[in-house]
């Protein structure tokens, strides 16, 4: 079954940057094609997650508001992967982000909202 692995996430001190990856990984059949992929986070306490970014493939990007200018996303469609850049993190982004695929479709089947694992951003003041 397709699965998306993160990495990336860390400690940090508030001003400055962290890269989070995710990558779509199929171990017996080829990955075709994905649609839209996001990063979303889910702050302590917090009972939804936050949609932060979204690309779609052809690579139109959308920001919640509280990041544009210091986070962009991109993707690489060759490697089935995406990528969050983060910079002058701030104490309020702490959070668990999650790697999100509106679809996968592989040579054998399709799968709808996929999610990874989430990996762990903390900003120091």
């Amino acid at each position: 079954q397709v699965q998306l692995v993160e990495s990336g996430g860390g400690l940090v001190q508030a001003g400055g940057s962290l890269r989070l990856s995710c990558a779509a990984s199929e171990s017996i059949v080829s990955i075709l094609s994905i649609d839209n992929m996001d990063w979303y986070r889910q702050a302590p306490g917090a009972k939804k997650r936050e949609l932060v970014a979204s690309i779609t493939p052809g690579g139109t990007e959308n920001y919640v508001d509280s990041v544009k200018g210091r986070f962009t996303i991109s993707r690489d469609n060759t490697k089935n992967a995406v990528y969050l850049q983060m910079n002058n993190l701030r104490p309020e982004d702490t959070a668990s982000y999650y790697c999100h695929a509106d679809r996968i479709i592989t040579a054998a089947y399709g799968v709808h909202d996929v999610w990874g694992q989430g990996t762990q951003v903390s900003v120091s003041s």
